[in-house]
């Protein structure tokens, strides 16, 4: 699909998926919203063979042991946060949607993307072992496959689907992992461009722009050493998020009579709907919080960013990005003292713009820096941070990436 289907079902295959960096839109694109998006130059790369048996084994060079998962609908014994029940929900989707063409391989992943920092090392495997099981078992020749799946978007939207259990046009829905997340994270990976950010709304996913990233900066990471698992003890925070954008939905198609399935569509119902849907939330609750943060960060400061990155006003484009970390800190919630801090410093230090991204409760901040000042930046910014924060000191690190480019298969035969 994103290459192509291959005319006959590969012997062995390689790909290498990008990791995600979310530049703005924070927990928009499950409720219909728009983010800005980049593919990082650095990512997960999985080499697969087929095996001859009714099993997937997967192994990583950043965990020890082996995930043997069964080709069946049903496999337990990955729960409370184990990395293999991501592979595993790749693995029951696949048998559910598509059977006995489904064949057992052995998957190795090698990885340069700091887990559970933020850049979606989660959906990045999700991604990767789905393309590999495709790739070894003709999946994208099937006429199912074919009448469901027809853009890389679409592909994005369905491996997002493997991921939160949800039903994708006739592909019916499985388990999931226990996220209601969106499809951002697969839409970066499948639809980055290199040197470059892409602007994307979602539900469906659908490409609005495409803005040239400046040719003499860089993107410094901070992995804050403060883990961002979406499952495990911060499974409840992280879905209060995704939950609430549902307790609102509700409320409006209750008071209207209306059945929008996200809360874009409910916005863009009427002129007067965004005012429609303020009065409906309690003044003062975390519900009124949640929308607020999700109109100003969808539909003002998303194509405002955007903006002043197309025309090169990078002040501009830092005064948007400080609003929207601002907001996700009051309204949204999902920051951390150390995501907070990080962000905060970067400014101080002279970062062009600098905020937390992806789910929250820990992980990552950008901060957008001259590449010549990359590395005295990320000195001193390391510096404040563990000033304020020792202990996280064996955890932290710092990378520079800049717009790579979306998933590649590095590797083919057919046999």
């Amino acid at each position: 699909m994103v290459n192509g289907a291959l005319p006959r079902p590969a012997q062995s295959v390689t790909w290498f998926v990008p990791g995600r960096i979310e530049v703005l839109g924070k927990h928009t694109d499950y409720a219909g919203g728009r983010s800005l998006l980049a593919a990082a130059n650095r990512g997960i790369t999985f080499k697969a063979r087929r095996n001859g048996e009714q099993v997937v084994r997967v192994t990583s060079d950043a965990t020890e042991g082996v995930a043997e998962l069964p080709l069946e609908t049903q496999i337990d014994g990955f729960g409370g946060g184990h990395w293999a029940g991501y592979a595993a929900a790749v693995v029951t989707r696949l048998v559910k949607n598509f059977g006995d063409q489904v064949v057992g391989a052995d998957i190795e992943m090698s990885t340069d993307l700091p887990l559970a920092s933020g850049m979606s090392s989660s959906s990045a495997m999700v991604v990767g072992l789905a393309r590999c099981l495709m790739d070894l078992s003709g999946i994208e020749s099937e006429d199912l496959f074919r009448r469901n799946v027809g853009s890389p978007e679409e592909m994005a939207a369905y491996l997002a689907c493997i991921e939160n259990g949800m039903s994708f046009k006739e592909l019916e829905g499985h388990r999931g992992v226990g996220t209601f997340g969106g499809s951002e994270d697969h839409t970066a990976m499948l639809c980055g461009e290199a040197d470059a950010l892409v602007q994307y709304s979602f539900c469906p996913v659908r490409r609005e722009d495409v803005v040239p990233f400046p040719a003499d900066h860089s993107f410094v990471i901070a992995v804050s050493g403060v883990l961002a698992e979406k499952t495990g003890a911060a499974l409840e925070l992280y879905n209060r998020t995704s939950r609430t954008v549902s307790d609102i939905l509700s409320l409006w198609n209750e008071h209207t009579g209306r059945q929008d399935l996200f809360l874009a569509d409910a916005v863009a119902s009427s002129p007067e709907a965004a005012d429609q849907l303020r009065e409906l939330v309690e003044e003062g609750s975390y519900q009124q919080a949640r929308l607020e943060q999700f109109l100003l960060e969808s539909y003002e400061l998303v194509p405002q960013a955007a903006a002043a990155l197309a025309e090169g006003d990078l002040d501009s484009f830092g005064e948007v990005v400080d609003m929207s970390q601002k907001w996700t800190d009051e309204a949204l919630g999902n920051q951390v003292p150390e995501t907070r801090s990080l962000a905060a410093s970067a400014r101080r230090l002279g970062a062009v713009a600098a905020s937390a991204f992806g789910a929250g409760f820990g992980g990552s901040v950008w901060a957008l820096v001259p590449t010549e000042q990359v590395d005295s930046f990320t000195e001193a910014w390391r510096e404040a941070y563990l000033s304020e924060f020792p202990e996280v000191a064996e955890r932290v690190s710092f990378v520079t990436t800049r717009p790579g480019g979306r998933l590649r298969r590095l590797e083919l035969d057919l046999g």
